[in-house]
């Protein structure tokens, strides 16, 4: 399984039976800088009722965190955190905020909404997975430039720089199980014209779809 965390700090607002639930996400490495987003959503929304939040941090989530913040116990922190669990984000910081609007919506409620709330602020937010890759870098002529483009396109493979000069130098980001197979294919598509070299190693940001 990637690493996966969100692809941008998003806030998702909701309104269930005139309760307003805002879920403010936000991406974070450490503590202090989860517990100031927390802090800083508070004084923001000084005027709500609550600020339930979960948080989860490091390789294998070895720190997890979350506050029902005056909700009835187990009703908020623990859902929101099973959100962030279930759609395996990492070094995540999710505070849902509540405004009461004078309905009670009794345990089970109250766990979906703030659960709700929290899924459907990350699929909003959109998922990154964070991969090691390696720069490939391809030297080709100008008459092969356009065949090379659409199939990096089609394979959804990144381009990193491209060079003009005597010949065209692309350079390309490539999972690194993926090298020898995506080596091998554009030697077969470009029928051997193309010279390949192997660049640095970099972890990069690449789109993940939510099933």
């Amino acid at each position: 399984m990637p690493y996966l965390t969100i692809a941008q700090n998003f806030n998702h607002e909701q309104t269930i039976k005139k309760s307003r639930f805002i879920c403010s996400l936000a991406r974070v490495t450490d503590e202090t800088a989860a517990q100031n987003f927390i802090k800083n959503i508070s004084n923001q929304e000084h005027k709500a009722n609550h600020h339930c939040f979960a948080y989860q941090l490091g390789p294998h989530d070895e720190i997890q965190r979350e506050s029902d913040d005056g909700e009835p116990s187990g009703t908020a922190g623990v859902p929101i955190l099973q959100s962030l669990r279930l759609l395996q984000v990492h070094d995540v910081v999710a505070v849902v905020t509540r405004y009461f609007g004078g309905i009670k919506l009794g345990a089970g409620g109250l766990i979906r909404a703030y659960s709700n709330t929290t899924s459907d602020a990350i699929h909003a937010a959109g998922l990154i997975a964070i991969i090691k890759q390696t720069t490939l870098q391809l030297t080709i002529a100008y008459a092969d430039h356009d065949s090379l483009n659409y199939f990096l396109q089609q394979n959804t493979i990144k381009i990193a720089d491209e060079q003009y000069g005597v010949n065209v130098t692309i350079s390309i980001f490539v999972d690194q199980d993926q090298i020898d197979t995506t080596k091998a294919k554009i030697i077969n598509l470009l029928q051997n014209r193309v010279t390949i070299s192997l660049g640095d190693t970099h972890f990069n940001e690449v789109p993940y779809p939510i099933k």
